[in-house]
């Protein structure tokens, strides 16, 4: 991941760099955790790296599927309301099959799919606003492909804070660092690239 979004030629380039640029900065955030350390929660909270890239790979994953449904909502979910309701916010939640490089290859697939369907997809067709959540507006039929890609920009932008903070409370690490370790930046005397830690003695 460069520290920029490289030059983008039009707006639908602009939308997809910048939301590839967020989706990579949880690569980022998590480079060189162990398995034990993804699933730590060391905020007052209760997220964790691993939770966090599972959910963003999940939130990304069904704004496309509404994208491509569209102007169709997608699919209904068949399982009975409560089930529903008891699975919400499952998604943060890991599994002992879970690892690191298993997330990440989930969210690279759903990047993968992002862009193909954004190459195409025409930035001004309506995309149904969901009814099963009391945070979508009740006087609003339908957002654009465009409007949903600006939400998403918005909503990986958001986690990928929580990721930073999350990871510099695990060991201290910040995101320039860990870009810089995982890009092979040179060091700099106000920038070190992260490296792990040699293991102490005993």
């Amino acid at each position: 991941m460069p520290a920029q979004v490289p030059p983008v030629t039009d707006e639908r380039d602009g939308l997809v760099a910048y939301l590839d640029q967020q989706r990579d900065a949880f690569a980022a955030a998590a480079y060189g955790l162990t398995e034990p350390q993804i699933r730590l929660a060391p905020t007052a909270g209760t997220l964790t790296m691993g939770g966090l890239v599972k959910h963003v790979a999940t939130c990304e994953q069904g704004w496309m599927d509404r994208v491509e449904a569209a102007p169709e909502p997608p699919a209904r979910d068949g399982r009975p309301a409560k089930e529903r309701a008891a699975a919400y916010g499952s998604d943060f939640v890991l599994t002992d099959e879970d690892t690191l490089e298993s997330l990440l290859a989930r969210l690279s697939e759903v990047g993968d799919h992002t862009r193909r369907v954004l190459r195409t997809a025409d930035l001004d067709a309506p995309v149904p606003v969901p009814r099963d959540a009391p945070w979508f507006p009740r006087d609003v039929d339908a957002w654009s492909v465009r409007w949903v890609v600006l939400h998403l920009i918005e909503e990986l932008a958001r986690h990928a804070g929580h990721a930073d903070i999350i990871r510099e409370s695990i060991d201290g690490a910040t995101m320039y660092e860990l870009v810089a370790g995982r890009e092979g930046w040179p060091e700099t005397p106000w920038l070190k690239p992260w490296r792990p830690k040699a293991p102490a003695r005993p």
